[in-house]
């Protein structure tokens, strides 16, 4: 009889972020990420304040999102 090993390891790569693909860690996955431990926005594509109140894990935050608003995430608005 051959015996069989169970990967303790996920399969999927969850390595990056679902929005942008920046490489996120394990860690900010399991804290911010959704309940498969993905992160589907991360801090090159989103701002400490929405991730905190949930953008990473999918959640429609009430901050503004620096991608559709000029002058967002730590920069000006192109004039």
């Amino acid at each position: 009889m051959v015996g069989v090993t169970v990967a303790p390891w996920p399969l999927v790569d969850n390595s990056t972020c679902r929005h942008c693909g920046a490489h996120v860690t394990d860690r900010f996955r399991r804290v911010f990420g959704d309940d498969d431990d993905r992160a589907l926005r991360c801090g090159d594509c989103d701002t400490n304040a929405r991730l905190s109140r949930g953008s990473a894990a999918g959640v429609d935050v009430s901050i503004l999102d620096p991608e559709t608003s000029l002058g967002r995430h730590g920069g000006e608005a192109d004039a």
